[in-house]
């Protein structure tokens, strides 16, 4: 194999495609576009390429690309890619389908039919195309405004953020539609609130020993973490608990299954809650110390309060009910929160005497608008390097080379308080008035005593024993010498999806916190801190300098009337209130839409959401390809695969990797890369990027080398506080990061690095932020910005000082939280996390009567990436159809057998898909599948109406905080599709000239598109071929694996089969012999057989068999 020594920008190039390209899913105009695109083939070299996939949007998996002659051939697990493990899903192995398919978009095009019909679509330059959006844009800013242009942003082929960020700025427009609205965002709106900006994320990856996974099932696809990733980190556990309404592949093996109603995770988390409080599991220090659980509630005063910065630099204003030295003292700081000291006599008699006698305070002037006491406590004595004082992390089970990390001690108080979290007290306001207060814990408690499993047994359907034993086991020290806690909590997309995401998220991030694993090695760290622009919100998504728009732009956001907090968060506008505007006008007119990989699909009623894209007067979308969503666009843009391009990448989530898309081939023809489209419209528009004169629009290459500028081996600044007896002073060190230099001088030396070199850990590359933990304790986590700009940039005073606390305005994790009380005064019950019923569920009144199922949906499919590859042969003949998963005894009450068609209703929609009959799901619940289209479908929006199960929601029923859609939870009735209810006298859904989409595996026209494939030298039939042979049961799987087929075939393998049965397959090879892989759930007569049989319906609860002692052959002793 040769070596990769050529330049990003010439060491490959893509073969000719010979002919025109036949459209296997029927002829249309969008292929005849394709013939003779391909740059010709450029040497005959056969190279692997080091890079990070993009076939999904959840993980940084290292995989290698497969050169030959210029052609991508095929991708492979990086076995040297510590963070996904050598993993390699079907949606990796399957994207090369995607970058040579013939639906490929090679040009820019116009429509030249109606909207609502076939768009007709016609070739145009990329002069022309670019000019009509920046005059449609124009037009339609002069008369309405900016706020009348929106921007929509999904997390699809690349990291192409644009929409929610510097688009916002160009265009002037408030208004942006988020896929992240329903996916993850509601995490991050909630762990901003409570503690920090995405703590959300769980370091699995350090083998936590208790491991909790709630509400997702990434063993599937990934989720977080690789698919095997998950199987290693939940095999190697010493207790697994998994929480989910249906079984999962790891719920099988599982110690706990916490089989819930779905909907009810907020009540479950409370009960958790409730548990670690009464049998006191939670971590004292941290409780009193790091949380504002001691500072005292006054519910007899007027709310008052300070300004505060967010994360973006600007401001808001804090009123609330805990008790402050400005409340009881004329001229006292508002800043000053006040707590009792159950040590203050001690104290006194010590010499240590506060100013308020038992009272003593902390000060959350964290931008010393009074003084520099901010971050301490009342006399106290802090020094930086003392809190970085510790050892080295000790996890077992950590893979070989992978780092440990820093762990610094708890840092007792000093001097000595002891913050009461029980208790009433007196105290004299600064009106006269004697008031009683009472700590944040004490209501904490009581909110949780709400939630005692007892109650949550009758919410959830888990009997009281098993919620006990499962929250006793999560909250119970396995090794106690740690001094931490045995992991986080991964609650995953499921809790989201309801009225109450924001509370459900507040539940957990709190829960985590009071046990101890905040920012602990297998606790829940947020995002990967790294000095390259192409972190979480992705490269190029900012100019240098930028922030979110102005306050008198962000005032027009549409939705924040209906949900305040979204003013707060300031990141989105609400999907559902921005559709009815386009329709309706209100609250003012919205007629112009840029969308860079948004679906339409994903949140928000489908029906509604589709109405208002035929409403709008200009709609441009950039993508691979088409879809449903750009049948409405009047201009669509051909944009470049993650094999056609480069981009820095770190783990989003906190699994600490450091590396690159690489640029393997060249895009088609006329194909470009989304900063580079945008950098267009900048200078078209005149919106300059930089200030830096004659690169006022700097083109990819200069991004590309200023993305890794502060990638040093310089010591990036950082402040050290010495504080003696409440007098701070402080020190900066290291290099200005204006002055430091980079150890790459361009992005081709970082690429030849990282092609060597492999993924770096993070834990190396910053060893005083992302290497140490606790950085709550070392200042740390305020050690910059990240969040909302580029790492150069600075806003607000506040950010960036290396103060020990969180980023809330009471530097505290808030259990109360201030801002929901500030931006919510009239619901006094929001200020702690709370359960609220889903609107439309069992409890909804009568409407059980004529919906009988409780519906869930969303979870995650091995073959496809929420709404994508549905065109792609391989996934189709894998999983031709969407499903329905129905408990066998429920299904023969419909008459429904496995595999017919089931029609599923609401007052609001009804879709069909197919039944798939699985004891794994309640006998009152269905589980649906979400985002389906058909690309064989040729009528306008290739047949979403079918399938799309988000047809079936309310439109108004949404979180009141986030707006997030209620997905899940909500009552449906189901029968049987028949000729007779059904159009064109068939079950199967049909096209308008009656046409049945493709529906099973042996449908001729993936094989024709997979032909084609094949002639384009795209050949899974060597090592990837997957057609479903007529191998009836597991030991005939085993056997075709023992049989020594290659190794890319035993990779398909592991993706494919179902292990219901007790023996899962070793599939591990290379670096982690013993890594066991789960078969993934196919449609084949062989895993069929088994879920429908009476005999094999899963054990939910407490396992009260032995694992298997293959998993139990994994285990390493501590």
């Amino acid at each position: 194999m040769g070596n990769l020594t050529m330049s990003r920008r010439t060491f490959v190039k893509t073969a000719a495609i010979t002919g025109a390209a036949a459209a296997a899913f029927g002829a249309s105009t969008h292929t005849a576009l394709a013939e003779e695109t391909y740059s010709s083939v450029s040497g005959n070299d056969t190279v692997a390429v080091k890079t990070c996939c993009r076939g999904c949007g959840k993980m940084e998996c290292g995989v290698k690309v497969i050169v030959q002659n210029g052609r991508a051939i095929r991708v492979e697990g990086d076995e040297g890619a510590f963070q996904s493990m050598g993993n390699c899903c079907t949606k990796s192995q399957s994207s090369i389908q995607a970058a040579y398919h013939p639906d490929r978009l090679h040009y820019p095009m116009k429509r030249t039919n109606p909207k609502g019909e076939e768009p007709g679509w016609q070739r145009i330059s990329w002069d022309e195309a670019m000019q009509s959006i920046v005059d449609n844009f124009l037009d339609i800013k002069a008369k309405h405004g900016g706020e009348a242009i929106a921007c929509q942003v999904g997390t699809s082929r690349i990291w192409c953020m644009h929409s929610e960020s510097i688009l916002k700025n160009m265009l002037e427009t408030p208004n942006n539609v988020e896929a992240w609205q329903i996916c993850k965002g509601p995490r991050h709106f909630a762990t901003t609130m409570v503690s920090q900006f995405a703590m959300s994320w769980m370091e699995t990856i350090t083998r936590p020993k208790v491991y909790v996974q709630w509400g997702g099932a990434s063993e599937l696809s990934n989720y977080d973490d690789s698919c095997r990733t998950t199987v290693d980190v939940a095999s190697r556990a010493d207790v697994h608990i998994s929480v989910d309404p249906r079984m999962a592949n790891m719920g099988k093996e599982a110690d706990y299954w916490q089989h819930l109603r779905p909907g009810t995770d907020g009540a479950l988390a409370l009960a958790w809650t409730n548990v670690i409080i009464e049998k006191k599991l939670y971590d004292e220090l941290y409780v009193k110390k790091w949380t504002n659980a001691p500072f005292l509630v006054c519910e007899d005063m007027e709310p008052s309060g300070f300004p505060t910065v967010r994360t973006d630099g600007s401001y808001w204003d804090v009123k609330t009910a805990l008790l402050k030295e400005s409340d009881i003292k004329e001229g006292g700081s508002p800043y000053k929160f006040l707590v009792y000291d159950n040590n203050w006599e001690k104290l006194k008699a010590e010499g240590v005497e506060h100013e308020y006698g038992a009272f003593t305070w902390f000060n959350a002037d964290q931008e010393g608008v009074i003084d520099e006491t901010g971050g301490f406590w009342e006399g106290e004595n802090y020094d930086s390097e003392k809190a970085r004082q510790g050892r080295e992390a000790a996890q077992d089970n950590l893979l070989p080379g992978q780092t440990q990390g820093w762990i610094p001690d708890p840092m007792p108080f000093d001097p000595a308080i002891d913050p009461a979290l029980e208790g009433e007290f007196e105290i004299t306001l600064k009106d006269g008035r004697t008031v009683k207060v009472k700590p944040v814990w004490e209501h904490y408690k009581a909110r949780a005593a709400e939630y005692k499993p007892e109650v949550a047994a009758e919410i959830t359907g888990i009997p009281a024993s098993e919620i006990e034993a499962a929250a006793t086991a999560y909250g119970t020290r396995i090794d106690p010498s740690t001094g931490y806690g045995n992991g986080g909590i991964q609650y995953m997309l499921a809790v989201e999806h309801f009225c109450s995401a924001i509370q459900n998220c507040r539940a957990f991030d709190n829960l985590v916190g009071i046990t101890g694993n905040m920012d602990t090695p297998g606790g829940n760290r947020g995002p990967t801190i790294v000095p390259i622009d192409g972190d979480l919100q992705g490269f190029s998504a900012w100019a240098p300098g930028a922030s979110t728009p102005p306050a008198e732009v962000n005032l027009k956001q549409i939705g924040i009337d209906k949900f305040p907090l979204i003013g707060w968060w300031q990141y989105w506008c609400d999907s559902h209130s921005l559709w009815d505007a386009v329709i309706t006008g209100d609250p003012y007119p919205v007629r112009a839409l840029w969308n860079e990989s948004g679906n339409f699909m994903s949140q928000t009623n489908t029906t509604r959401a589709w109405e208002a894209l035929l409403s709008l007067d200009f709609y441009v979308d950039l993508n691979l390809w088409h879809t449903p969503q750009n049948d409405t666009a009047d201009i669509i843009l051909p944009v470049a695969h993650w094999i056609e391009l480069n981009s820095p990448r770190a783990s989003q989530g906190s699994a600490g990797a450091m590396g690159a898309t690489v640029k393997c081939v060249q895009p088609p023809a006329e194909a470009k890369y989304d900063p580079e489209i945008v950098m267009d419209l900048a200078r078209r528009m005149n919106w300059q990027w930089t200030n830096e004169p004659g690169n006022e629009w700097p083109d990819i290459d200069w991004q590309l080398d200023d993305s890794i500028k502060l990638l040093t081996d310089d010591e990036l600044t950082y402040t050290t506080w010495h504080v003696e007896n409440g007098v701070p002073t402080y020190e900066r060190h290291g290099v200005p990061m204006a002055e430091v230099k980079p150890k790459y001088k361009t992005w081709d030396e970082y690429v030849k690095a990282f092609q060597e070199h492999g993924w770096w850990q993070a834990k190396d590359i910053e060893p005083r932020n992302w290497g140490t933990y606790r950085r709550y304790q070392t200042g740390a986590m305020r050690a910059r910005d990240r969040v909302w700009a580029r790492l150069d940039y600075t806003a607000g005073k506040g950010i960036g000082d290396w103060k020990p606390g969180w980023f809330t305005p009471t530097m505290k994790q808030e259990i109360w939280s201030t801002v929901m009380e500030t931006h919510h005064p009239d619901h006094p019950e929001w200020r702690l996390p709370t359960y609220t019923e889903p609107p439309h569920g069992p409890k909804d009144g009568d409407r059980i009567k004529e919906y009988p199922l409780t519906a869930t949906t969303g979870r995650r499919i091995p073959v496809y990436f929420h709404s994508e590859h549905r065109q792609l042969p391989w996934c189709r003949e894998l999983w031709p159809v969407p499903r329905v998963e129905i408990n066998p005894k429920t299904a023969a009450e419909y008459g429904i057998e496995q595999g017919d068609w089931v029609w599923i209703e609401t007052e609001w929609g009804k879709i069909r898909e197919v039944a798939d009959l699985y004891y794994g799901v309640k006998e009152d619940v269905i589980n649906l599948e979400h985002t389906w289209w058909y690309p064989e479908v040729k009528d306008a929006g290739h047949g979403w109406q079918f399938s799309q199960v988000n047809q079936l929601i309310d439109h108004y029923a949404q979180d009141p905080h986030s707006g997030t859609s209620n997905l899940r939870a909500y009552q449906v009735k189901i029968y049987k599709a028949t000729p007779e209810n059904s159009p064109f006298n068939n079950p199967v859904p049909c096209d308008s000239t009656g046409t049945p989409i493709i529906h099973t595996s042996d449908d001729p026209r993936p094989e024709g598109m997979a032909a084609y494939l094949r002639r384009e030298g795209v050949n899974h039939d060597e090592g990837y071929h997957h057609r479903p042979q007529p191998v009836r049961g597991l030991p005939g799987v085993l056997g075709r694996l023992q049989g020594g087929q290659q190794r890319a075939h035993r990779q398909l393998l592991e993706q494919r089969w179902c292990a219901w049965g007790p023996n899962p397959i070793p599939g591990g090879s290379g670096q982690y012999p013993d890594v066991y892989m789960y078969f993934l759930p196919i449609s084949c007569q062989h895993c069929r057989e088994p879920r429908v049989r009476e005999g094999v319906a899963p054990t939910r609860g407490v396992r009260t068999w032995p694992r298997t002692a293959s998993i139990q052959s994994t285990r390493r002793s501590a």
